[in-house]
């Protein structure tokens, strides 16, 4: 993480924001939407753990990690602390998870607030890789960030091209609304493999066979 950041004013901020109920949960209800039920999720840069709480109350096996004391003290405050863990992005090696007490597959992965911002272009190439080494094969990353920063499209898919990550949806924002180059915020969803399979269990689709 990047030095000269207020993270205790963050962290108590963002602790008066779920104690008041606020609505934090709109990035929770798309990666809900994408996901088949019972996911296994990892939400990398977790910050005070909202989302891993929102997505375990839908019913997935979710957790989280973040570099930084201040708010992971709110997560596990909050939550069930055994949900969380202190680990950077580029520590996500399946030997580090293991030691770490946390699943070494994924079927979601998820960085949903500007986490590519804080990595250099080396460490975004890296955490991509180590990425797509840790997702079951219909997995997904869900990548949420500012579009004219560092980390934004761009990079992401500079660094999905030497992952084996293929981009297959790309939005403005977590509502869907479509893509733009001058839009200010992204959403994208990387995958191992451009189609993803379709579920036996009823979830709106009825697909007729002949």
């Amino acid at each position: 993480m990047r030095k000269g950041r207020d993270y205790e004013g963050y962290a108590a901020k963002m602790r008066k924001h779920a104690l008041a109920g606020t609505d934090m949960e709109v990035d929770v209800r798309f990666v809900d939407m994408m996901s088949k039920r019972s996911s296994r999720v990892l939400d990398i840069g977790c910050g005070v753990g909202n989302a891993v709480n929102g997505l375990r109350s839908r019913g997935h096996t979710a957790y989280g990690i973040d570099p930084t004391p201040e708010v992971l003290e709110v997560a596990r405050d909050l939550y069930d602390s055994s949900w969380f863990r202190q680990m950077a992005a580029i520590d996500i090696a399946a030997e580090t998870l293991l030691f770490n007490g946390l699943p070494q597959t994924y079927d979601v992965v998820v960085m949903s607030g500007n986490v590519p911002s804080f990595l250099s272009a080396t460490e975004l190439r890296k955490t991509f890789a180590r990425v797509a080494g840790l997702l079951e094969p219909a997995g997904i990353l869900v990548i949420g960030t500012t579009t004219a920063i560092q980390g934004g499209p761009a990079d992401q898919d500079e660094a999905a091209a030497e992952s084996g990550l293929t981009l297959t949806h790309r939005f403005s924002d977590w509502h869907l609304k479509p893509f733009h180059a001058e839009s200010p915020w992204s959403v994208s969803v990387f995958a191992l493999t451009e189609s993803r399979e379709c579920t036996d269990s009823p979830d709106g689709m009825f697909v007729l066979r002949g």
